[in-house]
């Protein structure tokens, strides 16, 4: 019998835990042990002794109600990364001074094992805004952000891109959103209406890193202030978002060096 790769190695307590913590990230509310162990398809004995380990390490939180819900540990963990957490220090004075000027929200996006993760966001000094969680996940070809990561991919890097993210790639890139990734490309950055969120565009610029590759992707959910008339217009937002994307570069290249 010749196993798959995935099978030859198998840690079945480390899938157990893992599989809690993954239970536990996609849901909201709080759940009890015979919760996990009927979703996950396990006996409560066998959930008891990981969720046991895991609350005493603090990745997870046992309630007064005898229910299990995630602690930020994983989240302190993925930003105490070096080259994250450095990033984010350079990122959010830069961001602050762009939220200031514009007037607008922006969010700091990486790639990360195939996903595009929010990992800074500052909003704008107005009382409202348009804006997105830390930790949030993105698309890729729907969303400013995506499309400025695939326009300046290699066209090989980009197939594997699209197919990373579970895409078809034949079906996905169309000439039309290839057309558009060019475009992108050329002018420096996307100026797209948002899929999710109606009257908002979605203004995204690249940060490159000291090899000349884009390292995050900085994104203006910009919404047009009918109250101001002298509010920064989408151009000048645009201006203003470019400069900062640019001092992010600088600062990063600086840092690399």
């Amino acid at each position: 019998m010749v196993l798959k790769d995935a099978d030859r190695y198998r840690a079945p307590a480390l899938d157990k835990g893992l599989d809690i913590i993954e239970l536990l990230a996609g849901t909201e509310a709080s759940l009890s042990q015979a919760e996990i162990s009927k979703a996950l398809g396990r006996t409560p004995n066998e959930i008891y002794r990981m969720l046991d380990r895991l609350v005493r390490r603090d990745y997870v939180l046992r309630t007064s109600e005898d229910r299990y819900e995630l602690t930020l540990k994983l989240f302190e963990l993925a930003h105490s990364r070096p080259p994250i957490n450095r990033l984010v220090r350079q990122a959010t004075p830069v961001m602050r001074h762009f939220a200031r000027e514009s007037e607008q929200a922006c969010h700091l996006v990486i790639e990360d094992r195939n996903a595009l993760i929010v990992v800074a966001q500052v909003d704008g000094p107005g009382y409202w805004n348009i804006s997105l969680r830390v930790g949030a996940r993105m698309a890729l070809v729907n969303t400013g952000s995506g499309h400025v990561f695939l326009a300046h991919a290699a066209p090989d890097e980009r197939l594997q891109m699209i197919e990373a993210h579970g895409l078809n790639a034949s079906k996905t890139l169309t000439h039309s959103l290839a057309a558009r990734l060019d475009k992108v490309r050329e002018q420096g950055y996307e100026n797209m209406p948002s899929v999710q969120v109606g009257s908002v565009y979605n203004l995204s610029v690249p940060v490159f890193g000291p090899l000349g590759s884009v390292i995050a992707v900085l994104t203006c959910p910009y919404t047009e202030r009918l109250d101001r008339k002298d509010a920064p217009d989408t151009e000048r937002t645009i201006r203003l978002l470019r400069a900062a994307a640019a001092e992010l570069s600088q600062r990063s290249n600086a840092a690399g060096q």
